[in-house]
């Protein structure tokens, strides 16, 4: 092997899923005050995001949290429990929707984030593989001519796959349909490394 070289391949994909990261939070005076509350909300949560169509299996808890909370410590203020949920809102037109019903569980409501994703990345990573591969091929046929070396056989492959951040997207879409939230575009990359012999 004589040549390694190095490319790469970016796509531009629309995410169609939005992972959002929602929960309750309470404080009472009693450690088991406190947890009995934070369940209830918990519940509360859990029917109203059942009642907007999201279906059971796309509600994950990732969070479950009681504590105390110092005035000066070794004096309790209150009691602090936390339930959060990882929500996959897989129909985007109701992204706001579903926000708008998580914020009106009550004052115990939290949100913490949201994350666009694209739910079947292989198409878009197939053609990023394509250009990576050209791009690397066409370095190493150039390296081969500046050496005055005829180019030989692909000898080894390897790749590495990345998913930048989200990219703006013209926000014309969202101001039709009255959206406050708007998914962009996320780019997946992929870096390939061949080695090549001379011919």
């Amino acid at each position: 092997m004589d040549i390694t070289v190095v490319g790469e391949g970016a796509v531009l994909a629309a995410p169609d899923i939005l992972r959002l990261h929602a929960g309750v939070e309470v404080r009472r005076a009693s450690a088991a005050d406190s947890f009995t509350a934070v369940r209830a909300a918990a519940a509360r949560l859990a029917e109203a995001l059942a009642r907007e169509g999201i279906a059971a299996q796309d509600v994950r808890t990732v969070e479950l949290s009681l504590g105390p909370e110092y005035e000066v410590y070794p004096r309790v203020a209150a009691y602090r429990a936390v339930q959060g949920v990882e929500v996959i809102v897989r129909d985007l037109s109701r992204a706001d929707h579903v926000i708008d019903t998580v914020a009106g569980v009550g004052e115990e409501a939290r949100l913490n984030g949201l994350a666009f994703e694209v739910s079947d990345p292989s198409g878009v990573l197939r053609e990023a593989r394509t250009r990576a591969f050209r791009d690397a091929a066409a370095k190493a046929a150039q390296y081969a001519e500046l050496a005055g070396r005829p180019l030989g056989r692909v000898v080894s492959v390897s790749e590495d796959v990345r998913g930048g951040g989200p990219q703006p997207l013209a926000m014309a879409a969202a101001a039709e349909t009255g959206a406050s939230i708007s998914p962009g575009r996320q780019s997946l990359t992929v870096t390939v490394r061949l080695g090549y012999d001379f011919g």
